[in-house]
This record gives C-alpha cells, sequence and structure tokens, in this order.
C-alpha cells in the first residue's frame, strides 16, 4: 500500500524500502539547508561587516550591469560588416575599355580572398595574428601580455601594445575607431566576439587585408604593393611580402629611407615568424633576408597625362551629378566606386596635344620669357610648396622646379623629389623663388625653358553621336586645371558666318544667289552717327558674288548684308538652336563679336556635318556603379515592340535616335558642301593638299585677339583656338587659315587612316547642278573638274532652286555690272574714308564688329 494522504490528514507510510531512503535524504538535506539558512541569517543580523560586504557586491553588481549596458548599448550590429561598403575610387575607361584614370584621394584597390597570394596573408598572420585560425576573436595570451603592457606604461603618456587580433583590428578600424581608452579595447573585444559569429575567417581576412591603412596614402595589400614596388599583389615575393606585413604597426615610417635598417630589421622577424609558423622554408626566408627592400622613391604617373584635360572635365560633371564625398550619397566621385566609360580616343588625345602643343609653340618662337609659373616668398620648406602645388609638366623632359638661388643667369634650381640641380640660362626678370620649366642640359645641370604665353583649346567632336572624343584646354594640364576648350568664353569671329548664311538658305537664298559686296553702313542714332563695316584689312567691296564666294573667302560686308536683309532676329534664334549663344539682334553679332566656346561651336558644326541632327555633346558613354549597375547612360534611345513576346506581323522595331533636327537637313549639306568650298580655294587652302573631302571655316577677331579654325568631315569635327588668356592683339599677321588651320590640319595627319575617302553624303531631294562658279548660273555641256579654280562645278540645290541656263544677256549684264562697281566704288571712296574716321573715333565700335577674316 503506497503512502496516502487520507481524508483526515494522516499519512500511511511508503510501500518499499527505496521510497523510505528516498524520503530519508529529503529530510537530511532540508535539515541541513534549513540550519544553513538559519545560521547565515544569523550572522547577518549579528554582523554589520557582513551585511556591508553584501551591499557592496550587490552595488557592484548593479554597477557592472549598467557598465555592460552602457559600453554595449550603442556598439555597432556585426551584421553591418555582411553589406560593409568600403570607400573606392571611381576608374575611368576610355573608348577601348582601358582604364584611363580613377579618382582617389587614397589608394585602395578591393580584393576577394581567393586573389590575395598565400604568402601575402600568411606574412600578415605571421606579423598580427599566427593564432588567427584558432581564436573565436579574441587571443587570451596577447590580451594579458597587452594589459602587463598598459599597466607598466600607465601615466607614462606612452601608448601601450594594442594586443588586438586581426578581428579585433577590424572591428576597430571599420566599426569603432582608433580612440585610446580602456573603453574602447572592451568595446573592440566584444565586437570582435560578434564577428567571428556573422563572418567566416576568410570573409573577415578579406576586409582586413583591403582596409588596413598601409602609408603612402594607400589602403588594402593591393594599393600598397603599387605604392611600393609598383607590382600587383600576385607579383610580390616573399621579402616583399613580408615588408608589407610590418607596415600595420607604423605604415608612415618603415616606408621612409631613413628608417631602413628598422625596416629590414622588423621584416627579418616576420620571416623568421613565418618559418616558424611552417608557412615559409628556412631557405626561402634566408634568401628573402638577403635581398635589399627595395622600394620605390617616386613611381610614374597612374594615367597617361595627355588625358589631363578630357579626365578633370570628366570628374567635373560626375561631382556635379553624384557629389564628391561619401556623405554626398553612395555613388560619389571619391568613395563610391564608380566605373565610367567615357569617349576618350588615346589616339586622338595625343594627336590633339601635340598638334596645339606644336601650334603653339611655333606661335610663340623665339620671343622672351613670359613669366614664372607661380611664385614662393618663403624658400624654408619649398619642396613641401612644391608638391602641395601639384605644378607638373609632361613635355619632352622638362621638369617644374624652384629657383633657389640665381645670380647672372645661373644658379640652382629644387625639384618635388629633393633633388637639387644647377641652373643655367635663367631668364634676367626670374626671381628666387619662381617655379619654371626646366630641361637637362648635361650631368646635374638643367636649364630654363620657355612655355608659351599664348594658349587655347581644342576639341574633336563625333558629329553622328555628339561625342567628344578628344580635348585639349592648354598646353599642358600639370600647369593648370583651367579647360580652354570648354570654360573659355571667346568670341568666335568668322566661324560663325556659316550660321548666317544657313539662315539665308533657310529664306529663300540659294549658294548662288547674287549678293552685293559692297559698302554697308548702319546709323546708330545721333549721338553714334553713322558706322560703316568693312572687310578683312579694311578692304573695300567686290560688286556682286554668288553667297558661295561670300563664305569662301569670308566677306563680312556680304555677311551683314545678307543678316541685313533677312534679318538679324532670323539670324539669332538659329545661333540659339545651334546651341552657339543668347545675343542681342546687332548686327556685328552676325561676325562673331559674341561670345561663345569651342566645345559649343563644336556641336554646332557637327549638327551640319550630320545633315543638321544635333546630338547633345558628351564625354561619359554610361556609369555603373561598383556592383557593375549602370545608373547613367546618356544613349537613352528606345525602341518600342523591341521586348514583345512575339512577332505582331508589323516591320521590324527601330531603335530611336536621342538627336534633335535642329536644322534642315538639306540646308545644312548645302552650308557644308560651301564650305568645302573654302578647303579647295577659300581662307582654309592649306588643308587642300590633304587631298581629303573636308569642310572649314577659319576665324579671326578683331585685334586679331584670337585664330580660330572649325571643321571636318562626316565623321569627325574639329575645332580650335589660339589666343591669350587676357585677349590682346596677335600681332597682324596672326590669322586663323595660318596658325589654326594649320594645328588642324597637324591632327588630320597623324591620324591619317581614320579619315574616310568618301565624299559627303547628300540628303534625299538634295540636287547637283553644274554652275557658272562666278556669275551662279546653270551651266550646260559642261563637266566640273577638279581645279580649284575651275569655271564650272557642282552646286547643291533644294528642289525647284536651281537658276536658270547663262545666256548672252547674263554676260552683258555681268560686264555692265562691273563697270558700275567700279564707278559706284570711285565715288564712295572719299564717303568710306570719312566713314573709316568716324570709326576710328569710336573705340568700342572695332570690338563690336568682332571676327574680320
Amino acid at each position: 500500500m503506497s503512502e496516502e494522504t487520507t481524508e483526515s490528514g494522516a499519512r500511511s507510510r511508503p510501500d518499499t524500502p527505496e521510497d523510505a531512503r528516498f524520503s530519508l535524504r529529503r529530510g537530511a538535506s532540508r535539515g541541513f539547508a534549513g540550519r544553513l539558512g538559519g545560521r547565515i541569517s544569523t550572522l547577518w543580523r549579528e554582523r554589520k561587516w557582513l551585511r556591508r560586504f553584501g551591499y557592496l557586491c550587490l552595488a557592484g553588481l548593479v554597477v557592472l550591469a549598467g557598465l555592460w549596458i552602457a559600453m554595449t548599448r550603442d556598439l555597432p550590429d556585426a551584421k553591418s560588416l555582411l553589406a560593409y561598403q568600403p570607400p573606392l575610387p571611381t576608374m575611368v575607361r576610355d573608348i577601348h575599355g582601358e582604364i584611363a584614370y580613377s579618382y582617389a584621394r587614397e589608394r585602395r584597390v578591393q580584393l576577394r580572398f581567393q586573389d590575395i597570394p598565400p604568402q601575402v596573408y600568411n606574412a600578415f598572420l605571421s606579423a598580427e595574428d599566427r593564432t588567427f585560425w584558432t581564436h573565436g576573436g579574441v587571443d587570451l595570451g596577447g590580451l594579458a601580455g597587452a594589459v602587463i603592457d598598459y599597466a607598466r606604461k600607465y601615466g607614462s603618456g606612452v601608448r601601450a601594445k594594442g594586443g588586438s587580433t586581426i578581428t579585433q583590428q577590424v572591428a576597430k578600424n571599420l566599426l569603432i575607431g582608433d580612440a585610446y581608452s580602456v573603453t574602447r579595447k572592451l568595446k573592440e573585444m566584444v565586437l570582435a566576439r560578434r564577428i567571428e559569429g556573422v563572418l567566416s575567417k576568410q570573409q573577415i581576412l578579406e576586409l582586413y587585408l583591403n582596409q588596413i591603412p598601409l602609408g603612402r596614402r594607400s589602403f588594402g595589400v593591393q594599393a600598397a604593393a603599387r605604392a611600393y614596388f609598383d607590382r600587383d599583389v600576385d607579383e610580390l615575393t616573399l621579402s616583399q611580402a613580408a615588408f608589407l606585413a610590418i607596415l600595420p604597426r607604423a605604415p608612415e615610417v618603415y616606408g621612409r629611407k631613413k628608417a631602413e635598417d628598422r625596416a629590414i630589421e622588423r621584416r627579418n622577424w616576420v620571416l623568421d615568424q613565418m618559418v616558424r609558423n611552417g608557412w615559409a622554408t628556412r631557405q626561402a626566408a634566408d634568401e628573402a633576408k638577403a635581398e635589399p627592400l627595395g622600394l620605390v622613391t617616386q613611381r610614374g604617373p597612374d594615367y597617361d597625362p595627355a588625358n589631363g584635360y578630357f579626365v578633370e572635365e570628366v570628374r567635373r560633371r560626375l561631382i556635379e551629378r553624384y557629389g564628391e564625398k561619401a556623405e554626398d550619397g553612395p555613388n560619389s566621385v571619391y568613395a563610391g566606386g564608380l566605373w565610367v566609360r567615357t569617349s576618350l580616343d588615346p589616339e586622338l588625345q595625343h594627336a590633339v596635344r601635340d598638334a596645339l602643343r606644336k601650334g603653339l609653340i611655333g606661335y610663340h618662337g623665339s620671343r622672351d620669357w613670359a613669366g614664372p609659373i607661380a611664385h614662393i616668398n618663403d624658400l624654408d620648406n619649398w619642396q613641401t610648396q612644391l608638391i602641395v602645388s601639384n605644378k607638373t609638366i609632361n613635355y619632352k623632359d622638362w621638369r617644374v622646379g624652384v629657383i633657389l638661388d640665381a645670380a647672372s643667369g645661373s644658379g640652382r634650381i629644387g625639384f618635388a623629389d629633393g633633388n637639387i640641380a644647377a641652373l643655367t640660362a635663367i631668364p634676367a626678370k626670374a626671381r628666387v623663388g619662381d617655379f619654371v620649366a626646366a630641361a637637362p642640359v648635361s650631368a646635374g645641370t638643367y636649364a630654363v625653358q620657355i612655355i608659351p604665353e599664348v594658349s587655347g583649346g581644342m576639341i574633336m567632336e563625333q558629329p553622328w553621336s555628339g561625342r567628344i572624343m578628344a580635348m585639349q584646354g592648354g598646353f599642358d594640364s600639370g600647369l593648370g586645371s583651367f579647360n580652354r576648350a570648354i570654360q573659355a568664353e571667346r568670341q568666335p569671329g568668322s566661324t560663325i558666318k556659316p550660321f548666317v548664311y544657313a539662315t539665308g538658305l533657310d529664306n529663300g537664298m540659294t549658294p548662288a544667289t547674287q549678293v552685293l559686296d559692297g559698302t554697308f553702313c548702319v546709323y546708330q542714332g545721333g549721338r553714334l552717327g553713322q558706322k560703316c563695316f568693312r572687310n578683312f584689312a579694311n578692304e573695300g567691296g567686290a560688286g556682286s558674288h554668288t553667297m558661295r564666294w561670300g563664305l569662301e573667302q569670308s566677306r563680312n560686308l556680304m555677311t551683314v548684308r545678307i543678316a541685313n536683309d533677312i534679318g538679324m532676329g532670323k539670324v539669332i534664334k538659329t545661333f540659339r538652336t545651334m546651341g552657339i549663344g543668347d545675343y542681342k539682334p546687332y548686327l556685328s553679332f552676325a561676325l562673331g563679336a559674341g561670345e561663345t566656346t569651342v566645345a559649343r561651336m563644336a556641336n554646332a558644326y557637327s549638327a551640319l556635318a550630320n545633315d543638321g541632327v544635333q546630338y547633345p555633346a558628351s564625354v561619359i558613354d554610361y556609369i555603373q556603379d561598383r556592383n557593375g549597375k549602370v545608373i547613367w547612360k546618356a544613349d537613352r534611345s528606345t525602341c518600342d515592340g523591341c521586348n514583345m513576346p512575339e512577332w505582331d506581323g508589323k516591320p521590324m522595331p527601330r531603335i530611336g535616335h536621342k538627336g534633335k533636327q535642329v536644322m534642315n537637313a538639306d540646308t545644312a549639306y548645302q552650308t557644308v558642301h560651301m564650305l568645302e568650298g573654302v578647303v579647295i580655294r577659300g581662307t582654309a587652302v592649306r588643308l587642300r593638299s590633304l587631298n581629303l573631302p573636308l569642310f572649314g571655316k577659319t576665324g579671326t577677331t578683331n585685334g586679331p585677339t584670337d585664330v580660330w579654325f572649325m571643321g571636318g568631315n562626316q565623321d569627325y569635327v574639329g575645332g580650335v583656338y589660339v589666343g591669350y588668356d587676357s585677349p590682346r592683339s596677335l600681332g597682324g599677321w596672326a590669322q586663323g587659315g595660318r596658325i589654326s588651320a594649320p594645328i588642324f590640319k597637324d591632327v588630320v595627319e597623324a591620324t591619317r587612316e581614320r579619315w574616310s575617302q568618301q565624299p559627303m553624303i547628300a540628303p534625299p531631294g538634295v540636287r547637283m547642278v553644274r554652275i557658272d562658279r562666278v556669275t551662279g548660273k546653270q551651266v550646260m555641256g559642261v563637266e566640273p573638274t577638279n581645279d580649284p579654280k575651275a569655271s564650272v562645278i557642282w552646286e547643291a540645290f533644294k528642289p525647284d532652286t536651281e537658276p536658270r541656263q547663262y545666256t548672252a544677256e547674263d554676260e552683258f549684264t555681268k560686264r555692265r555690272d562691273a563697270l558700275i562697281a567700279e564707278i559706284d566704288n570711285a565715288r564712295k571712296a572719299r564717303e568710306d574714308a570719312a566713314a573709316h574716321a568716324a570709326q576710328e573715333n569710336s573705340n568700342n565700335f572695332v570690338e563690336e564688329q568682332g571676327g574680320i577674316y
């Protein structure tokens, strides 16, 4: 019978001996606990020291709990490292996909763990954390040593050894910072444990080896390999890998020449540790120890300096779109890790740079030294100031340096690498502290070189896409970032005339229309009186001629007469539509008095070459984020129906284009056809020897202060101007055909195989008619020849605008008009002289007329 409780409350005895023993043990246990509890209770009541000790322990536990909560409450989530996005530079690629530049204030290259050679990460583990593969985030042995070292150095102001594992360093570098305190160390340990629970060992090591600062502005092993040895991480020797592994302790010390002995000693210690850990053989380590450090002291440029102006323009546009710093957004230029595909064509870029330099040097000739690149007053830290100025030059073997002393044409010059050399040919105007360009003339001796004071800008554009293929904004981008091809506002001179003529073609004129090349005066009110326009060199009129002749010979009087007849309002509208500029309706703007840029002019000429279809000028094709997703592209053409699941029976869908029809296609072709005559027998005749179907227009502004050339074919359009940054006269002989057209010619000759021999293609509807080149009348039975001065030529006409056939009556009229023109010129000679004198009294009118040639 088992023990049960009866209704009266009495209990029966256990049924078995086992139950009885269990009951005895339970009773004994309760008795002991009761006696112990009673004893403690008695002591607690009778002993004050015990109560105080207990309260103190409880308070300590509460404080520790509070400190733990306070310390860990705001700790970053270790899981955030799974989505960690390190700051990465923006990489710029050229038209072929090759890396052309990177925008980076720090050297960073992201590698996957499998891309890092074992000898590299084993070197770092030997130097920093040999138990990495076995500990759980904290190395207790290393921690104990760090605590002892901290106690010894406490209050001395000397920083104790960290004792941090690689996991702890990841926590410090990426999550909580590098503040020197016990609290930070405790947080670091907590986070290290958490990181080990979130990331694999390989992921932790990958983060570490990509983000650890290693000096010379490099972060991560790949960037450091480039910075110290100018090679990739998979090309490092064992000795070089061991050297990189010593850098985390003193990244800005071991790479210096004066610390070479310390660096070798530390490197050899790492090699011994690798042998001890089984990660290198003794023989390999000894061979590595015998090697010198072999650090590169000065690396070559990371990019082709010829691309300087182009990539700077790309940078400006990226910053405008995405911002500069990490706080500006996830795709910032210096932290977003963007991949940017540009339209930069290296071959064309080199040709453009070299041609513009040749033109600038050719114009400068034997002129005197124009002045220093820059100047400093304090020579105590001249090297630092020279480095910070970022003034460089990439031309032949020239270098930029600072004059340290000078006397009687000789002295000394200091360079950015700290070297000092003898200097000769110092200009009389040069002073100590001047930054100058110098070239070696013998061992240890340099001579001052003259950089042309005149400057300019040039662009090459693809008409059927708007892509800028090359640009040069001055002599050298290392001397200054101001891009004259994009940023310089200059008067275009006569290069604007084709758009005046195009407006005339849109308003009933044809290339064969006769226009009077005679004195043209306008009354400007009682104060200014009558002002008269003139041709180049104050040349008078030549009677009536065809529009073609007027454009080929760049006649000012014919241009302003056309603009006046059709209305300057219409001309200004054409300028605005083509993107050249927005000007007042004054006749002087028809001669190029308004300011514009080479880039805008090149884009307008590209529309002419592309049958009036204009594409926005672009230097960027598309942009990818760090993960490869395209986030922007220049060509946003759509194809409606291209993704339909199955054919709907209709014609094949076509991809639309993003170009805009800014000019009638026939008008554009007629204008280009006339501009071909400028090359064949006009002001750009210097290009005729190329024997290529080219069109172009020269321009020379008043003074002359700027000389221009614009032209190309249906594949490439180029534009160039030359002038002083502070406009002043280039000299009476300076003309666009003499200075700027040869620059364009040099570009074509350097890239000759790229220029098509095929003639320009006329749009449908344009009629090619044989005409007399002088009278503009249609000719029958005579075929045009290749003679530039042939009397019969092919001319382009819109439907139903062809001229009538030439007759004997036309010959009589021609001779009569010529006689009348001679009489008229003689009669007006005195009037012209008086008008010219009045014109001289108006100082601003000459400038307002703009282009002359």
